[in-house]
């Protein structure tokens, strides 16, 4: 079996034969590498889960503790190697403190991805992550044989002005993932809070991100990266790009349907305390997923739920505004990488 040492200097097609086993030898092709970079990690690689949530938005449902409750029980049950959040989780006040507690039941390894809203009412980065007890805003980290990578999506650009809120990966964080990734040589997962190819408000740069991502793999000379997990749009979709897969995971508790859109799902004394989801569609129930990662597949095992109060068909809503339709689901995928 190949060792470590030796494998690191493993970087294209023409490798000395004295360096690797001999199914890299003969691989004419990126596939047939592919190929045998899987089976030669497979001797050694365990499979790995993780559980993942996104955009829970817990300063605006009326009932978070009971969808964040949902989340966690369900992680207790399943014991995954981690879970994570994909942003929009909660701004760091005090109020706050019982999400936390909340997320603490589960005893295992917690990560966390910065959403553009998880600092809304002038708090910072560092005052969320602190009170989340992370550390960084962009990171990595290894598990069971498996290379995670942590964007902050959040960056501003300082040469093209955009309204709203900021979502660039700047020069400084994109020169730190492309030494990370080089670093590495496993299998690599991808996590940000923004879509990396949706171009409605999605990452600004994501082109740019894609195109690293998709380099470091030429590099590579085999699928190293193969999964961009996201959140921030509020749908459920998967694209397959250049062999990297990305999946949107949905909301965990709405959608936002926009200013002018008036929601009936709920009474006028409801919309009293909670006037901003007069703006969206609710969804009944919490949805999440968890994420397996064997030797040549990825398993997505999605929820699902209704649209709280009214059915989506009765919301006058036009279901393709975002291009992709609006549902109260995260679909259940078999990818192979």
């Amino acid at each position: 079996m190949i060792n470590r040492k030796k494998f690191l200097k493993i970087g294209s097609l023409g490798i000395s034969g004295l360096l690797v086993p001999s199914t890299f030898i003969h691989a004419k092709t990126r596939t047939e590498l592919d190929q045998a970079v899987t089976e030669e990690l497979g001797v050694r690689q365990q499979n790995l889960k993780f559980g993942v949530i996104s955009d829970l938005h817990y300063d605006l449902m009326h009932d978070g503790d009971r969808r964040a409750q949902c989340f966690i029980d369900a992680m207790i049950r399943e014991q995954p190697d981690f879970i994570i959040s994909l942003g929009d989780f909660c701004v760091p006040k005090p109020a706050n403190k019982k999400l936390m507690a909340i997320w603490a039941q589960f005893k295992g390894k917690k990560h966390y991805v910065l959403g553009n809203h998880d600092t809304d009412g002038g708090f910072t980065k560092q005052q969320a992550l602190a009170f989340w007890d992370a550390t960084s805003p962009y990171y990595s980290f290894d598990n069971k044989d498996f290379h995670f990578v942590v964007l902050d999506g959040n960056e501003k650009d300082l040469n093209n002005r955009i309204e709203g809120y900021a979502r660039t990966i700047g020069k400084e964080q994109l020169t730190w993932l492309k030494q990370d990734l080089q670093q590495t040589k496993l299998r690599t997962v991808i996590f940000c809070h923004q879509g990396l190819e949706n171009t409605m408000n999605g990452l600004d740069n994501g082109m740019q991100v894609r195109y690293l991502l998709e380099q470091i793999n030429n590099e590579a000379g085999f699928n190293k990266i193969i999964l961009v997990l996201t959140g921030h749009h509020h749908l459920n979709y998967h694209n397959q790009i250049n062999e990297i897969h990305y999946v949107q995971i949905n909301s965990s508790s709405y959608y936002w349907a926009g200013e002018t859109f008036e929601s009936k799902a709920f009474d006028a004394a409801f919309y009293k305390d909670h006037s901003i989801l007069k703006r969206a569609l609710v969804y009944q129930d919490p949805i999440w997923a968890t994420v397996s990662i064997a030797k040549t597949d990825i398993i997505i095992q999605g929820t699902e739920t209704v649209m709280a109060g009214i059915p989506l068909n009765q919301t006058g809503i036009d279901i393709y505004k975002d291009v992709y339709p609006i549902t109260s689901k995260v679909d259940s995928r078999k990818l192979m990488y």
